[in-house]
């Protein structure tokens, strides 16, 4: 490979780690040209950046970008990179359902979202954590809970207060008659 095209590759790695906000380093020594052409198929589907490199090109984009420095020593073997951006669990979900459990391939060696370490071994954990989305919806739905309930009890109460005038009005009527 010419000083160029590694050149070429570190840019185009250090690009995708740029605003990622979970970085997958995957194991996929054993996986077959097949699985690996339908792992980035599920991983573009899914929003994921997906990238093959050399560890050594890998390691000089992570020390371009910053910040990852206790992970350097980290990347050996056959190492895939995938990113996720809005979603830092998206790549986790696709490796959860893509992993076949009983040969463990490929094998995710670990984890950074927000520049936080886990380990591989976390995979279901990581998965099972809601999008931003779910997230978003759910304070939207927390904060919106007491003004709805308010809005119930006001309600409510009106409706007491008119019930009881409904009330007094019969009595006066049939006390009239």
């Amino acid at each position: 490979m010419t000083k160029a095209k590694k050149e070429e590759v570190v840019a185009n790695v250090a690009e995708l780690l740029d605003g990622a906000s979970g970085v997958y380093s995957i194991d996929f020594t054993g996986l077959t040209v097949a699985n690996a052409i339908r792992l980035r198929r599920e991983f573009k589907q899914a929003g994921v950046a997906y990238k093959v490199a050399k560890n050594t090109l890998i390691k000089r984009a992570l020390e371009q970008v910053g910040g990852y420095d206790h992970v350097l020593d980290r990347f050996v073997g056959q190492t895939g990179i995938a990113v996720g951006y809005d979603d830092p669990a998206a790549p986790a979900r696709v490796l959860n359902t893509f992993i076949d459990p009983k040969v463990d391939i490929p094998k995710l060696n670990f984890v950074l979202i927000e520049k936080e370490l886990m380990e591989g071994s976390r995979l279901k954990e990581i998965a099972a954590m809601p999008s931003r989305k779910e997230i978003l919806g759910s304070i939207v739905g927390a904060l919106n809970a007491p003004a709805s309930g308010i809005v119930g009890a006001i309600n409510a109460v009106m409706r007491d207060l008119a019930s009881v005038i409904e009330e007094v009005a019969k009595q006066k009527s049939g006390a009239a008659a």
